[in-house]
């Protein structure tokens, strides 16, 4: 049994939405660097080359890439293995959010839904933890704007609409999404599961390394062909027109029940922040 306390899940938690909000992840620097040269449209290459010009600010003065930075949302694995000691997961989490959020004066998001009063440090986190092998922490902190979240859909479709229905969705997410989702984007797929299943996929799916395939056979052809179909809609680089309307598609799948096929399309702005550690 290894023991991990509470104040190492805060540290790390803290570092890591400092992290994601200043600096872009390698895959993604990768990808977008890409896309800057396959643009034909001269405004769109515009468009991205100031983009680039905002992350490298960002990056050399400690700048927020964007000035929403967002609903913090955790992803945590716990290995059965570990004892946590000291206090409560979840409150170890927020404090970490908590103090990465006020000392760095990252911009507070978050407030009661209806009421709208500001929590005043972005907390609560969204906080998705799973249970698996090992004596290992796995963390992915993934800070949401909503600018692009507020364009995530989710479609229950039936058993008849099969694949055609699926890449229906995604391409009228994409195209209802249009400039509001800061193009361009990465899509994040949920298929199957239920109502839940598929949004926390599709979330979850963001976070995967954009280097990295699908190990389904399919999946990989799925995403190949939509992203190449969604690129073809002319959104372009700020939705104003061109040949890069996203950087990337990446999808997750799970079994789900004889009579339906729950399908969630969770959409991100060209930044897609994300930071993982494992402790």
């Amino acid at each position: 049994m290894r023991t991990v306390t509470i104040q190492e899940i805060t540290n790390n938690i803290k570092e890591m939405c400092i992290e994601a909000n200043h600096y872009l992840s390698k895959d993604i620097r990768a990808v977008f660097d890409k896309a800057v040269e396959k643009e034909e449209s001269p405004l769109g290459r515009q468009i991205l080359n100031q983009l680039e010009e905002n992350l490298q600010i960002a990056k050399e003065d400690m700048i927020p890439i964007c000035q929403d930075t967002g609903m913090t949302v955790v992803f945590i694995k716990v290995g059965q293995d570990v004892h946590i000691e000291g206090g409560s997961l979840t409150d170890a989490i927020n404090q970490g959010v908590r103090e990465g959020y006020t000392e760095e004066y990252l911009r507070k998001s978050v407030v009661e839904p209806i009421e709208r009063i500001n929590t005043q440090d972005n907390t609560p986190a969204v906080i998705h933890y799973e249970i698996v092998e090992g004596d290992k922490v796995d963390i992915t902190v993934a800070p949401k704007g909503f600018g692009s979240e507020n364009m995530s859909r989710i479609f229950m479709l039936k058993p008849a609409d099969g694949i055609e229905g699926v890449k229906q969705s995604i391409l009228t997410a994409v195209r209802d999404a249009g400039p509001n989702a800061c193009p361009p984007m990465v899509i994040g797929v949920g298929i199957g599961g239920t109502f839940e299943k598929c949004a926390s996929m599709a979330k979850h799916a963001l976070t995967r390394d954009l280097d990295e395939e699908s190990p389904i056979a399919y999946v990989r052809e799925l995403e190949k062909e939509m992203l190449e179909k969604i690129n073809r809609l002319g959104i372009g680089p700020g939705g104003l027109g061109g040949t890069v309307t996203a950087l990337a598609i990446n999808i997750e799948t799970y079994p789900t029940h004889i009579a339906g096929l729950p399908v969630a399309i969770n959409i991100c702005c060209h930044v897609n922040r994300h930071s993982h550690r494992v402790i």
